[in-house]
């Protein structure tokens, strides 16, 4: 369920974002940045789904070190290699992974 609430979540504000940021570049960068928030924040989910039980704390903390880390190497190392629209790729994988981390913990509860 997580999965695709996440997924809706990315693509709503993947639009939004297209209508702030027009161009085919940039759009580009927005699809990119969706897709590595996406699968990003399934592993981020899948951690802390596993740590639940013994110290949620913990595995909440190590998505956040994750998603850090991640952010990163994309904007270093991702951003570069595709030739992407800096602000854009990097705005957009922001706002990505921080509105999903939001709705976790409404599927922590079943």
């Amino acid at each position: 369920m997580f999965s695709v609430v996440g997924a809706t979540l990315i693509a709503v504000l993947g639009w939004v974002l297209t209508l702030v940021y027009g161009g085919a570049e940039a759009r580009h960068a927005i699809l990119v940045s969706a897709l590595v928030a996406f699968v990003v924040q399934l592993l981020a989910f899948a951690i802390l789904r596993l740590s639940a039980d013994k110290n949620v704390i913990a595995g909440w903390g190590l998505g956040a070190i994750m998603r850090l880390l991640v952010f990163a190497v994309y904007v270093l190392v991702i951003v570069k290699a595709f030739a992407l629209a800096s602000p854009v790729a990097m705005v957009s994988l922001a706002v990505f992974l921080f509105a999903s981390t939001l709705v976790e913990p409404l599927f922590l509860k079943t």
